[in-house]
């Protein structure tokens, strides 16, 4: 596996652990009140839009330019 290849497949997976962990803290409200994990849940949304918009912008910009 090429580096790029590994740099987009790091990326997809904490896109998905982000966005997993912020669904669950949205599904589970609850329970994420009382472990005191609604600011992590929210703070993991953000940044899986980030990650989300980083991917993106990496496969279709960035990615042209790397050699292999």
């Amino acid at each position: 596996m090429s580096l790029k290849g590994f740099h987009i497949l790091f990326i997809a997976l904490a896109f998905l652990c982000t966005a997993g962990f912020w669904a669950w803290s949205y599904a589970d409200v609850e329970r994420a009140r009382e472990l005191g994990a609604i600011a992590m849940g929210n703070l993991s949304g953000s940044l899986s839009v980030g990650l989300l918009i980083y991917g993106i912008w990496f496969v279709v910009k960035k990615s042209k330019t790397i050699i292999l």
